[in-house]
């Protein structure tokens, strides 16, 4: 454990170590030792005690907030809530005038406004509201994205007036106590999405505005299994593609974590390791130990602790000199700091405001400007995007699950956007088909009882929030809102006793309404599941609407979109990979990186979609910038004689240039990417060199000196074949831009009527045979225990993924490897619903290397002039399996000589004679 927290290794002679004696003595041993000092063993007895304090918990303390007119923060919440309404009815409700309507629209949102201002009143949290309200207000007036909200806080109104959500509850039939229960004290709880990138300017105003009274939370890492693994066998000297290998059998899924006995027991390859090598025992038994101990120190993602005074005189801090954290951190967990009378409030970063932002900036570039609060949220356009499923870059509802989920719902409403992100979930997933069959009238909604139809018919008789269990409780019930969120609590928790208290008083309230015994009975064990996994709907509603906002962007203004929410991913390959194939899909051509064109972020302009060379692996953005900006200053870069002579050599090292090289970045400047590879360490002493020369004013004649190109540039250096510069191409990008792989076998896909994935999926046949390059693999087990592969493939058509069974894998794992490509046999599983298909199956897996040695069973040749038969004919002299017909043009006559003895002729072998200038056609 000290050489994982050292980084050091067990067997260093020089590592720190700790005696034989560092350990606490047994009483025995200290009697055996201490015998002739009586006070020694006193103390030995004591000692446990000593170090077992626990402070009392504290009641919390909210900074004090500077009111108006010296009015209380009560008076100053209410003022500044109901000043808040008039601004949102005016811009958002309905203009305020004296009509009937209006006026009774007005009383429900002031008496939603009054209700909620008793309860925080009562419950003393006015300051809580106007503290989150005050640094929200000042990121909006800083043009700092804020979300529309988060978590059940977008369920209150004051909230809303405040301008922390921009959701109106009311128009959402959102609940104030699912928030705040004044049946159920506990701290109110805003957690505030923020743009990613200007976060820290918040932390800048709580610090202040607070000075030494705010602090980010420490939180623990575990050694979890997989990781316990690694860094053991780090410390014991273990080569790394030995743990690696090991640790990669262990199952890795954040939401269902497994401990590492478990991982043993359910994997046996781990089993047989364990029996045959005594390193592995070792390593697995050390493992076993150390798992669960906290290995390492960092801060919680969005918590800080906001005191009035300073915070050290509280509770002691840690201050992490090796980040770049603006404050320090608490020494004691979440836990233990809410414990010492601190407050917690959460300021959480999302990249989507980020790139929302970033796609508004990049069209205020172009004199559009959007109001993305106030966009159409009943768009026909926006809605038959959604509906096609073609949901990439979309959040929240992009993974394939949620788009074939949107296909089948075709969404006309944000209330079906809603409902999807509540029910896309392992429990409640089910009840998608019932709310698209109820919506699309192929089967009639089930409401329970009438008086539940009001709350259930906006979801089809699904019950698919907590806000509508509490309400079933209220209408049939009789409960108070803060009664039913005690009920979902208990329904959620499933604790026996409380749930029995509760469903007796749900079925006694009932009675006291009307309603029979037997009636409420049943309607209470129906909803007791649906609350064990309903959504929190003000979650779900203010999620919803960014998901909108998104897909009206993606919609309207495709290419900045896609230009933002590519430069967010700059460092993800896989994310890049998917916007990629998506905008193939779309028809918008990406210029391939460019060091003369290309910009460090992806950029559109000029009717062009530009790669970033920022994007580019091991190519930093800052260097590349400064890089860009020196070519936007000064011009083109004329040759790599002038980039050298221009760039400044802390700007470029040996990875950035070899990144830059393999993308093919430098193209313009010198085609041969292997010759330019091959003198990068030339360049940069080159580079070095001349800004020595600046520095020192000595005159440089660099781009003229026949020394230098000579030593530069070597131009008998044969350049990588077509493989090589895709797979070096693949390596520094992630997927392929200029060209792909499967093209090297062009002359296979005529012999077996290859087809592309998304072409065989909107064909009627159920066979066929594809092309495909291995883009990535990932091996899980089925609930049996057996191996099974989701793998990605990349085809001419764009990408997609197969579910390889323990059967195939087995067999052809020697040839699953990434960059691989294959020949693949697959087949459609058809369901009896509508002969819709459920899946498809691969039967075959071949390398596309090896078929390309495999014999053509019948060819054509056509050639000019006889003259030409025998240079044919000496070209395929092996004998083999083909049969070979030759048509030769004579006399304008076409004569047909077929050749006695079959020939040996393969793809690679046709692949050598297309080049021959003779051969007008070959037909296979």
């Amino acid at each position: 454990l000290i050489c994982i927290g050292e980084k050091t290794y067990v067997n260093e002679k020089k590592r720190k170590k700790y005696s034989d004696e560092h350990y606490l003595k047994s009483s025995e041993q200290m009697i055996e030792i201490f015998s002739d000092l009586p006070e020694v063993l006193e103390n030995n007895f004591n000692f446990p005690s000593r170090c077992n304090y626990k402070p009392k918990p504290s009641l919390p303390v909210l900074p004090n907030i500077k009111t108006s007119k010296d009015i209380d923060v009560d008076q100053e919440l209410l003022n500044l809530a109901s000043k808040g309404l008039e601004e949102k009815f005016n811009e958002y409700v309905f203009q305020l005038n004296f009509d009937q309507e209006n006026k009774k629209n007005l009383e429900i949102y002031n008496n939603r406004l009054r209700h909620e201002f008793n309860i925080i009143k009562k419950m003393r949290y006015s300051g809580y509201f106007l503290i989150v309200s005050d640094y929200i207000k000042w990121a909006k007036n800083n043009n700092i994205p804020v979300g529309p909200g988060r978590g059940s806080g977008a369920g209150s109104l004051i909230a809303w007036t405040l301008s922390i959500t921009d959701i109106d509850p009311i128009k959402f039939n959102l609940i104030f106590e699912r928030f705040l229960n004044p049946d159920r004290i506990s701290m109110p709880d805003f957690d505030i999405d923020f743009c990613e990138e200007k976060r820290d300017l918040v932390f800048s105003y709580l610090k202040k505005k607070y000075r030494n009274g705010v602090a980010h939370i420490i939180t623990f890492g575990k050694l979890k299994a997989r990781m316990a693994v690694r860094d053991i066998g780090r410390v014991l000297g273990f080569p790394y593609g030995f743990v690696d290998s090991i640790s990669k059998m262990i199952p890795f899924d954040p939401s269902r974590p497994l401990g590492l006995q478990d991982c043993i027991n359910r994997e046996p390859r781990i089993q047989d390791m364990i029996s045959k090598d005594t390193r592995v025992k070792k390593l697995m038994d050390l493992s076993l130990k150390l798992e669960g101990l906290n290995r390492n120190i960092a801060t919680h993602a969005a918590g800080v602790v906001i005191a009035e005074q300073n915070l050290s005189e509280t509770i002691p801090l840690y201050k992490d000199f090796s980040s770049d954290l603006l404050l320090p951190a608490t020494q004691f967990d979440m836990y233990s700091a809410e414990n010492a009378g601190l407050i917690k409030f959460d300021l959480l970063g999302l990249k989507t405001l980020t790139i929302i932002n970033k796609t508004r900036t990049l069209l205020k570039k172009k004199n559009i400007e959007i109001d993305i609060n106030n966009i159409n949220f009943e768009d026909k356009k926006v809605f038959d995007l959604l509906s096609s499923g073609h949901t990439v870059g979309l959040f929240q509802l992009e993974s394939s699950g949620m788009r074939e989920a949107l296909m089948q719902m075709k969404p006309n409403k944000l209330e079906d956007i809603i409902a999807l992100v509540a029910l896309y979930r392992p429990g409640p997933m089910s009840n998608i088909s019932i709310y698209n069959d109820c919506k699309h009238k192929k089967k009639e909604p089930d409401y329970l009882h009438p008086k539940l139809k009001e709350i259930l018919e906006p979801t089809y008789g699904v019950i698919i929030y907590q806000e509508q269990v509490m309400q079933i409780a209220q209408i049939l019930s009789g409960f108070t809102a803060g009664e039913a969120d005690i009920l979902r609590r208990a329904m959620g928790k499933k604790k026996r006793a409380e749930l029995e208290k509760q469903k007796q008083s749900f079925i006694n309230g009932a009675i006291k309404n009307g309603i029979q015994k037997d009636v409420a009975d049943y309607i209470f064990q129906k909803i007791e599941p649906f609350a064990e996994y309903g959504f929190n709907k003000s979650h779900a509603a203010a999620y919803a609407v960014i998901a909108y906002q998104t897909a009206y962007l993606k919609t309207y203004h495709t290419e900045e979109f896609f230009a933002a929410s590519m430069s967010a991913e700059l460092s993800n390959q896989n994310k890049l990979s998917e916007f990629h194939d998506e905008l193939k899909r779309l028809n918008i051509d990406i210029q391939r990186p460019c060091i003369n064109s290309c910009f460090a972020e992806f950029k559109f302009t000029n009717q062009k979609f530009y790669y970033a060379l920022g994007a580019i692996k091991s190519v930093g953005f800052e260097a590349i910038n400064q890089i860009v900006e020196e070519r936007e200053t000064n011009g083109r870069f004329k040759s790599l004689d002038n980039f050298i002579n221009r760039v400044d050599p802390k700007n470029i090292n040996k990875l950035q240039l070899e990144g830059l090289v393999k993308a093919g970045a430098f193209d313009s400047l010198e085609n041969n990417r292997k010759a330019f590879h091959d003198k990068i360490p030339n360049i940069i002493l080159a580079s070095k060199s001349v800004f020595e020369n600046k520095i020192n004013n000595q005159v440089n004649l660099f781009d003229d000196s026949n020394q230098t190109k000579k030593s530069l540039v070597q131009t008998n250096v044969n350049d990588w074949t077509f493989e090589e510069r895709l797979a070096k191409e693949f390596e520094s990008i992630g997927f392929f831009i200029s060209d792909h792989p499967i093209n090297e076998y062009k002359e296979i896909f005529d012999i077996y009527k290859i087809q592309n994935f998304n072409s065989f999926i909107s064909s009627t046949s159920n066979e066929t045979i594809l092309a495909a390059t291995i883009m990535k693999i990932q091996e899980k087990k089925t609930k049996k225990g057996n191996p099974f592969a989701i793998i990605k493939f990349s085809d001419l058509g764009g990408v997609f993924e197969l579910f390889v069974f323990s059967e195939i894998l087995d067999l052809k794992r020697d040839i699953l490897n990434v960059g691989k490509s294959l020949l693949i046999t697959v087949v459609k599983d058809i369901s009896n619903q509508a002969n819709r298909f459920k899946r498809i199956s691969v039967r075959k897996l071949v390398s596309l290397g090896e078929i390309s040695k495999y014999s053509i069973p019948k060819i054509t040749f056509e050639i000019e002039e006889v003259d030409n038969l025998k240079k044919l004919k000496d070209l395929i002299s092996e004998r083999g399996d083909t049969n070979v017909k030759i048509v030769v043009q004579y006399n304008s006559k076409n004569l047909i000589f077929e050749l006695s003895e079959k020939r040996k002729i393969n793809p690679e072998i046709l692949k050598s004679l297309k080049n021959e200038p003779y051969l007008k056609r070959i037909n296979i």
